[in-house]
């Protein structure tokens, strides 16, 4: 039997240690750390995001009220998705996740547009903010 000197032992501790290590760190590259920014805003916090994304491409305001009260009043370049629509939940799956949205609602029940929040919480949409 041969025996290990106490530098071979050493050696042996730190390789298998870097090995390890580099495996751990290996492991994490290339993912980042996501956080998600989802709130509500008031009107003019609204008003100020829009001015500032005004050419954004990747900035969608979302109104979520059904197609007849959106054909009388929306708010310019908005997209409607019917919240009350068999499909809305499918209908916010589809869009791109990374983008930037702002969510908008005009009916009397407050709650649709925290509703909405919600929803594309759980599909983790990185960024919406709802008036």
């Amino acid at each position: 039997m041969v025996k290990a000197s106490r530098k071979d032992l050493i050696m042996l501790v730190l390789s298998v240690s870097l090995v390890i290590g580099a495996m751990l760190i290996g492991g994490c590259v290339g993912k980042e750390i996501e956080t998600q920014i989802i709130e509500s805003i008031t009107p003019q916090e609204a008003f100020a995001l829009i001015q500032e994304n005004q050419d954004n491409p990747d900035f969608v305001i979302i109104d979520v009220q059904n197609p007849e009260k959106f054909a009388q009043e929306h708010i310019e370049n908005a997209i409607n998705l019917d919240y009350y629509s068999e499909n809305f939940r499918d209908e916010l799956d589809t869009l791109d996740k990374d983008k930037i949205y702002l969510i908008y609602y005009t009916g009397l029940s407050g709650g649709i547009g925290g509703k909405t929040l919600e929803i594309m919480t759980e599909l983790n949409f990185s960024e919406v903010y709802n008036i």
